[in-house]
């Protein structure tokens, strides 16, 4: 006898989906409530017009200027040097900075600019910390700590050569 081959009709079978659906329903919150956001602080800086450069422009009575160098910051109003500011145990001494920049502010109370011109290798880290402290201080008012300001308007560019 002969076998016969019986031929049972195909079924398509479905996807069962719901229990992972279920899943990424609970995991998406649960995993938006966890996650860390990292925050920025983005800092406004102003460039100079191509007009600052023209030898016709009025230059401004105080042009507060800060170079940033290896082993030395200057403080310059314009060409002339205000202050200068060596390392402190092998690192730039920014507190000295900051007072400094706050004798200068109580002197010219309505100056906002600040130029800061830094060396090419001098690290992105000291440039920063240098803004900070050119940006505000902390000082006490009535038994509170307020963040005072000092120059928040800062441009940045290349240190001229020595």
């Amino acid at each position: 006898m002969r076998r016969r081959r019986i031929r049972r009709p195909k079924t398509t079978t479905e996807l069962n989906i719901t229990a992972f659906m279920n899943l990424m329903v609970v995991l998406v919150p649960f995993l938006l409530m966890t996650a860390v956001f990292s925050h920025m602080t983005i800092l406004e800086l102003n460039l100079p017009s191509p007009e600052a450069g023209s030898a016709n422009s009025k230059k401004p009575a105080f042009d507060l200027k800060m170079v940033i160098r290896k082993n030395v910051i200057t403080v310059l109003n314009g060409r002339s040097v205000i202050k200068k500011i060596p390392k402190y145990k092998g690192q730039h001494n920014f507190n000295s900075l900051g007072q400094v920049l706050k004798q200068i502010k109580a002197k010219y109370e309505n100056k906002q600019a600040i130029t800061i011109l830094s060396e090419p290798d001098i690290p992105y880290e000291i440039l920063v910390q240098a803004m900070d402290a050119s940006r505000s201080f902390f000082a006490f008012q009535k038994g509170n700590i307020i963040e005072a300001e000092l120059f928040p308007e800062i441009s940045i560019g290349d240190a001229p050569r020595k």
